[in-house]
């Protein structure tokens, strides 16, 4: 916590955070032009960002892009607000949602967090329904080879496509899979209105990606959700989701219990 207080507490640093939430997804040179600041001093000050874990990079071809988390943010949020009054921490909780409001530029979202864990109990808890079932709600059927289809169950619903498949599968290092089809019984167990789910079902489908890195003895995991459908309803929907999973995966797997569900 001390390195997050601590890259909050400059300004220009302050500054850069500001940039990227009007726009997700900038490199080094578009941050550099866009605050009229010297590139080394970028440079320094992403560096600060990102091993305090708010800013997360994503090489895109010869470029990085960088891109806001808001785990630690949420992190904040989920183990230190919640003791206090809140009237006296507004401050933070209004920069946890600045930090998770829906960007204006590419439509992609990338988290980081570390995880006291190992790459192989990691990926048990990514791919295992026992695990899965816990701190997601979701389980997953599928042989987990690149190319398989995968079924989803959620609320007691089981989804199936022949277009939700496996993209990607290497164990303890990197997997990604499109995302669910949005059936008439899935929204009917979420209370989605006909409306939106005639419009979720024209948007392309979506791909999540976890790459998991170790560092120490610590795992380093980002979750980068993308192929959205520009301006989406997805997007919007999206937005807000994934942290409270990553959180509660979190702490199952460094406490053994997951999140408690909100009332």
């Amino acid at each position: 916590m001390d390195e997050v207080f601590k890259a909050l507490a400059d300004a220009s640093r302050r500054r850069l955070l500001d940039s990227l939430n009007a726009r997700n997804g900038q490199s080094l040179r578009e941050l550099c032009a866009g605050l009229d600041m010297a590139r080394q001093s970028v440079s320094k000050h992403l560096a600060v960002l990102e091993a305090a874990n708010l800013v997360s990079a994503v090489k895109r071809g010869r470029e990085k892009l960088h891109y806001l988390n808001a785990e630690p943010i949420n992190a904040i949020a989920e183990r230190w607000i919640n003791q206090y009054d809140r009237e006296r921490v507004r401050a933070l909780a209004d920069l946890k949602t600045a930090l998770e409001q829906d960007p204006m530029g590419n439509p992609e979202f990338v988290y980081t967090t570390y995880i006291s864990t190992t790459p192989e109990k990691l990926w048990q808890a990514l791919t295992d329904p026992a695990f899965t079932s816990r701190y997601w709600g979701t389980t997953f059927d599928t042989d987990w080879q690149a190319g398989s289809t995968m079924a989803w169950e959620q609320l007691g619903v089981r989804i199936e496509d022949p277009e939700q498949v496996v993209l990607e599968s290497e164990p303890y290092r990197r997997l990604a899979y499109t995302w669910h089809t949005f059936t008439p019984e899935f929204a009917k167990s979420v209370d989605l209105d006909e409306e939106t789910l005639a419009q979720l079902a024209r948007e392309r489908r979506s791909k999540v990606t976890f790459e998991i890195e170790p560092v120490g003895e610590m795992v380093k995991l980002t979750v980068v959700h993308d192929d959205f459908e520009p301006n989406g309803k997805l997007h919007s929907m999206i937005s807000e989701g994934w942290s409270p999973i990553l959180s509660s995966l979190k702490t199952l797997l460094e406490t053994g219990e997951p999140l408690p569900e909100p009332a």
